[in-house]
Protein backbone atom coordinates (compact mmCIF):
# COMPACT_ATOMS: atom_id res chain seq x y z
CA UNK A 1 0.00 0.00 0.00
CA UNK A 2 1.13 3.40 -0.73
CA UNK A 3 0.93 6.33 1.27
CA UNK A 4 1.41 9.69 0.17
CA UNK A 5 2.01 12.94 2.05
CA UNK A 6 1.68 16.55 0.10
CA UNK A 7 3.50 19.74 1.28
CA UNK A 8 4.35 23.43 -0.48
CA UNK A 9 0.87 24.79 -0.94
CA UNK A 10 0.54 28.57 0.06
CA UNK A 11 -0.68 32.21 -0.65
CA UNK A 12 0.97 33.72 -3.98
CA UNK A 13 0.65 36.80 -6.26
CA UNK A 14 -0.62 35.92 -9.31
CA UNK A 15 2.56 35.82 -11.74
CA UNK A 16 4.24 33.92 -9.21
CA UNK A 17 5.45 30.50 -8.88
CA UNK A 18 5.24 27.51 -6.43
CA UNK A 19 6.48 23.93 -6.29
CA UNK A 20 4.43 21.45 -4.72
CA UNK A 21 6.30 17.98 -3.19
CA UNK A 22 4.35 14.58 -2.79
CA UNK A 23 6.86 12.07 -0.62
CA UNK A 24 5.77 8.79 -1.32
CA UNK A 25 6.09 5.68 0.95
CA UNK A 26 5.32 2.10 0.74
CA UNK A 27 5.15 -0.43 -1.97
CA UNK A 28 5.42 1.89 -5.33
CA UNK A 29 5.76 0.00 -8.79
CA UNK A 30 8.13 1.28 -11.62
CA UNK A 31 4.72 1.40 -13.70
CA UNK A 32 2.73 3.33 -11.72
CA UNK A 33 0.91 6.97 -12.88
CA UNK A 34 1.40 9.26 -10.37
CA UNK A 35 -0.60 12.49 -10.67
CA UNK A 36 -2.02 15.34 -9.54
CA UNK A 37 -5.56 17.02 -9.56
CA UNK A 38 -6.88 19.97 -7.88
CA UNK A 39 -10.45 20.70 -6.48
CA UNK A 40 -11.60 24.71 -7.11
CA UNK A 41 -14.54 25.49 -4.22
CA UNK A 42 -17.85 24.39 -5.83
CA UNK A 43 -16.25 22.57 -8.10
CA UNK A 44 -15.36 18.86 -8.91
CA UNK A 45 -11.60 17.98 -9.06
CA UNK A 46 -10.27 18.18 -12.28
CA UNK A 47 -7.12 16.59 -14.00
CA UNK A 48 -3.82 18.49 -13.56
CA UNK A 49 -0.97 16.34 -14.46
CA UNK A 50 0.46 13.18 -14.74
CA UNK A 51 3.90 11.42 -15.10
CA UNK A 52 4.49 7.60 -15.19
CA UNK A 53 7.21 6.77 -12.11
CA UNK A 54 9.97 4.84 -14.21
CA UNK A 55 9.46 6.13 -18.12
CA UNK A 56 9.31 8.99 -20.61
CA UNK A 57 5.13 9.41 -19.90
CA UNK A 58 3.95 12.85 -19.03
CA UNK A 59 0.22 14.47 -19.47
CA UNK A 60 -0.69 17.95 -18.76
CA UNK A 61 -4.16 19.28 -18.56
CA UNK A 62 -4.70 22.29 -21.34
CA UNK A 63 -5.16 24.71 -18.78
CA UNK A 64 -1.80 24.17 -17.14
CA UNK A 65 0.47 23.41 -20.11
CA UNK A 66 3.40 25.59 -20.60
CA UNK A 67 3.02 26.87 -16.85
CA UNK A 68 3.50 23.59 -15.04
CA UNK A 69 6.27 20.90 -14.87
CA UNK A 70 5.58 17.30 -13.14
CA UNK A 71 8.50 15.65 -12.58
CA UNK A 72 9.74 12.69 -10.33
CA UNK A 73 12.79 11.95 -7.90
CA UNK A 74 13.02 8.42 -7.39
CA UNK A 75 16.04 8.45 -5.50
CA UNK A 76 13.62 10.09 -2.80
CA UNK A 77 10.35 9.04 -3.71
CA UNK A 78 8.88 12.22 -4.43
CA UNK A 79 6.73 13.66 -7.56
CA UNK A 80 7.23 17.81 -8.10
CA UNK A 81 4.53 19.99 -9.71
CA UNK A 82 6.97 22.99 -10.45
CA UNK A 83 3.69 25.36 -11.17
CA UNK A 84 4.46 28.78 -13.11
CA UNK A 85 2.70 31.99 -14.21
CA UNK A 86 0.00 31.02 -11.63
CA UNK A 87 -2.74 32.69 -12.58
CA UNK A 88 -6.18 33.01 -9.49
CA UNK A 89 -8.13 30.26 -11.37
CA UNK A 90 -5.50 28.16 -10.04
CA UNK A 91 -6.47 28.43 -6.86
CA UNK A 92 -7.73 25.21 -5.38
CA UNK A 93 -6.68 22.20 -3.24
CA UNK A 94 -4.02 20.19 -4.88
CA UNK A 95 -4.09 16.64 -4.36
CA UNK A 96 -1.32 13.78 -5.54
CA UNK A 97 -2.33 10.61 -6.47
CA UNK A 98 -0.82 7.26 -7.27
CA UNK A 99 -1.42 4.11 -9.63
CA UNK A 100 -3.70 6.25 -11.85
CA UNK A 101 -5.14 4.57 -15.52
CA UNK A 102 -4.33 6.08 -18.85
CA UNK A 103 -7.72 5.07 -21.21
CA UNK A 104 -7.18 6.57 -24.64
CA UNK A 105 -4.86 9.22 -23.59
CA UNK A 106 -6.62 10.24 -20.87
CA UNK A 107 -5.88 9.72 -17.17
CA UNK A 108 -8.19 8.69 -15.02
CA UNK A 109 -8.26 7.26 -11.28
CA UNK A 110 -9.57 4.01 -10.66
CA UNK A 111 -10.66 2.09 -7.58
CA UNK A 112 -6.83 1.26 -6.87
CA UNK A 113 -5.81 5.31 -7.06
CA UNK A 114 -4.28 6.56 -3.40
CA UNK A 115 -4.75 10.24 -2.70
CA UNK A 116 -3.04 11.91 -0.28
CA UNK A 117 -4.39 14.39 1.84
CA UNK A 118 -4.40 17.95 -0.02
CA UNK A 119 -2.50 21.11 -0.19
CA UNK A 120 -4.07 24.36 -0.61
CA UNK A 121 -2.92 26.86 -2.96
CA UNK A 122 -4.23 30.42 -3.19
CA UNK A 123 -3.30 32.91 -5.95
CA UNK A 124 -4.25 36.29 -5.40
CA UNK A 125 -5.14 38.72 -8.44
Amino acid sequence: QVQLVESGGGLVQAGGSLRLSCAASGRIFSSYVMGWFRQAPGKEREFVAAIRWRGAMTSYAESVKGRFTISTDNAKSTVFLQMNSLKPEDTADYYCAADLNVVAGIVVPTSRTTWGQGTQVTVSS
